[in-house]
């Protein structure tokens, strides 16, 4: 079943929903908004606007398998239209490219808006350690 992000949600919501479909392997780039504004700094890379996310998010799912997303200490809060988030998530996949296997601590923190439904407008990944 493909996970889609839902008009009725809460960010909480929001935000689980995209974990699952990372996990999943399902499309991720309805989750971000597609303002040239929109940021995802991933722990080596950075997407900056819309398009450079959604496409990234694209080579990513092409290039990946076997998503591990366990989330740890989800924290959100929000106001009408902004919701922010901060987690400590155990993230491991496989590059399909290089057969690899990678594993990481790390910590996510990001901003979401509400237009017709919560999406990210930025969002930071990170750990202590490079790929």
């Amino acid at each position: 079943m493909v996970d889609r992000p839902s008009v009725d949600e809460t960010p909480e919501q929001a935000i689980r929903s995209y974990y699952r479909a990372l996990r999943n392997g399902d499309a991720l780039a309805p989750y971000f908004s597609d303002a040239e504004t929109t940021v995802k700094f991933g722990i080596s890379e950075t997407l900056e606007g819309g398009e450079a996310v959604a496409d990234g998010l694209r080579e990513q799912t092409a290039t990946t398998t076997e998503w591990t997303v366990d989330s740890h200490d989800l924290v959100v809060d929000q106001r009408e239209t902004v919701a922010w988030f901060a987690d400590e998530v155990g993230l491991a996949w496989t590059d399909t490219e290089q057969q690899t296997r990678h594993e990481f601590d790390t910590r996510w923190s990001g901003t979401l808006e509400r237009t017709d439904r919560w999406r990210f407008v930025g969002m930071h990944v990170s750990t202590a350690r490079e790929i």
